[in-house]
């Protein structure tokens, strides 16, 4: 009884965190250089986040490709100037991924 208990609280603690994690996108994207390209609203060097949110709305497994595109760079999804690498770990890259995916129009 106990470790069910124990088990119990564990899942529960899980859970509670996910919000934070969404919650976080904003703060891990203002401490990351995504800012001196990227705004939440219109084109600066790269596309509005809006704008990569719609474009990727109900597309499979869109935050693990965007997550990619994060960590790895990318070309030509949208026009010739690439984006490049970024020093974000794994988590920090599908934490922003799925912060940017639930940014609406």
């Amino acid at each position: 009884m106990k470790n069910m208990l124990l088990a119990l609280l564990a899942c529960s603690a899980t859970l509670a965190l996910q919000p934070a994690l969404a919650q976080d996108g904003a703060a891990l994207f203002n401490s990351k250089p995504c800012v001196g390209c990227h705004t939440l609203d219109s084109k600066l060097v790269g596309p509005a986040l809006k704008d990569v949110a719609a474009k990727n709305a109900g597309v499979k497994d869109a935050a693990t490709t965007l997550a990619s595109h994060i960590k790895n760079g990318t070309q030509g999804n949208w026009g010739p100037t690439p984006m490049p690498p970024n020093q974000v770990t794994e988590d920090e890259a599908k934490v922003l991924a799925e912060w940017v995916l639930t940014l609406k129009r």
